[in-house]
């Protein structure tokens, strides 16, 4: 990746967030605030899409598991959501930046005023150089309004915001050309120009047991940000600091390259 980028989404999955526990990772997590206010300081526009509210609320309720059921899934997001923006306000405004909650359903998206709305929202935040963390309202939301992971999310929220770059942070280090936790001679894959049949399938369909995606989701959400004229960077969330190299251009996870570039 060559070129300069200005505004940057950055997805964070509930495996980076959170302890195995579904308690949040505190450490990690204020390394992540630091890194993006940093960045921010730096003169990127920075939009963080959040996973996590079901997970940490799912912790902090005592289940072991993501629950499958709606009514459990969604008392789950209002406890933890609460925990979550509680955090990144106390964090980010440790160093003097302001953020601002957003949640989302598809319904957001697809009815043509109420995606106005958020374009017009977002542009707002970000003018006043607010940082918009934005997580699906799993709270309400139900199959038929749902984007189902953030990793879709993302790639949405990307379009509207008109990003010049997303980065999907994960606990893997990018795209492989194997099953890293089947085979000890898999090699990660730097750069993928075309999303073929072939890098799909690769994807597979591995997710943890707090979080909803998966590699496949994120391959997709690539595809539909790709589409659209905006690079993808999938890479290894345990170090956040990992994305001045990202931004830096150095050869970091799997680059999903877009148009000419």
């Amino acid at each position: 990746m060559k070129k300069q980028y200005k505004r940057v989404v950055v997805k964070v999955g509930t495996s980076t967030l959170a302890h195995s526990t579904g308690r949040l990772n505190i450490r990690r997590v204020g390394r992540l605030v630091e890194t993006l206010s940093d960045l921010q300081n730096e003169g990127y526009e920075i939009v963080l899409v959040s996973s996590g509210a079901i997970g940490i609320g799912a912790g902090k309720l005592g289940f072991r598991e993501r629950p499958t059921d709606i009514p459990t899934r969604q008392a789950c997001a209002a406890v933890g959501q609460c925990e979550l923006m509680y955090t990144y306000d106390r964090l980010f405004g440790q160093y003097n930046h302001t953020v601002a909650q957003v949640l989302m359903t598809r319904h957001t998206v697809e009815e043509p005023q109420s995606r106005e709305n958020a374009i017009n929202a977002f542009s707002s935040l970000l003018s006043l150089g607010v940082i918009p963390v934005i997580n699906e309202n799993d709270t309400v939301a139900i199959e038929e309004v749902e984007f189902g992971d953030n990793d879709t999310l993302s790639a949405i929220v990307a379009e509207l915001v008109e990003a010049d770059l997303l980065i999907l942070l994960t606990d893997i280090d990018g795209l492989y050309d194997k099953d890293p936790h089947e085979a000890e001679d898999a090699k990660l894959i730097p750069v993928v120009k075309w999303i073929t049949d072939e890098i799909r399938m690769l994807a597979g369909r591995a997710k943890s047991k707090m979080g909803t995606g998966g590699m496949v989701t994120k391959v997709q959400a690539a595809e539909r940000a790709t589409a659209l004229g905006i690079p993808t960077v999938i890479a290894n969330g345990r170090e956040p600091e990992i994305l001045y190299d990202v931004l830096a251009g150095k050869s970091i996870g799997t680059v999903f390259l877009a148009g000419e570039e």
